[in-house]
């Protein structure tokens, strides 16, 4: 983990943050999903620790709806929280309140991994997988791979920030994402085709059954 100060360690370390996008109102789940426990802890907290054993640093949560709910399960986690007054707006909304955030904390951060809170196999070893890509690539952008299109996570260059805390609507950076070959680079990720928006995929999830169709969507 980095420093306070977003310093990411030694000279010549990838300095990024994370934003963790849990400011969705589950209207299809019929609770806050961002609380349903998956082996014993929260998605939301699943997605935060994540984010928390990798190089990122720092980390924000983006919430909306139900933040009075969710707040408590963070209140141990060394994050930030940014809330967004405009969740209803959809995903750009939240992507927006959690660049600022970042770009506020530090001007040294030079990435940005933007994760939605509702994908399982969400992990440490994701991030990397997308850190190895921008590297390896030198591509500005490098998103996840499943299903046949390009969606969350993904990492975004410091020279993205002005154009994702200007994002509107609920397509959110899917249009970033799905853009040139030339500026992104992309990592096949099939396990991340399964989010969690229904009790139906939740309880598919608990038996190991099948997988949700992959939608890069607006939270939900």
């Amino acid at each position: 983990m980095a420093d306070a100060a977003g310093n990411g360690g030694g000279p010549g370390r990838f300095r990024f943050g994370a934003v963790i996008l849990a400011a969705g109102a589950s209207t299809r789940m019929g609770e806050p999903k961002q609380l349903l426990e998956l082996e014993g802890r929260p998605l939301v907290v699943r997605a935060v620790e994540a984010a928390l054993a990798s190089p990122a640093w720092p980390v924000v949560v983006v919430l909306g709806a139900q933040a009075e709910r969710i707040r408590p399960v963070l209140a141990k986690l060394p994050v930030l929280v940014a809330e967004n007054p405009e969740w209803s707006e959809g995903m750009a909304a939240s992507i927006r309140a959690g660049v600022r955030t970042l770009a506020q904390f530090s001007r040294g951060l030079e990435g940005a991994l933007v994760a939605l809170c509702d994908q399982p196999a969400f992990g440490p070893d994701t991030i990397a997988a997308l850190v190895a890509a921008q590297r390896a690539t030198g591509r500005s952008i490098v998103a996840a791979r499943y299903a046949g299109r390009n969606g969350a996570p993904a990492l975004f260059l410091r020279t993205h920030f002005a154009t994702l805390t200007n994002l509107t609507g609920e397509a959110g950076a899917r249009a970033l994402l799905n853009g040139s070959a030339a500026e992104v680079a992309t990592v096949d990720l099939p396990e991340l085709s399964l989010d969690l928006d229904t009790p139906a995929e939740v309880a598919a999830w608990r038996a190991g059954a099948g997988a949700a169709p992959a939608r890069l969507k607006a939270e939900s």
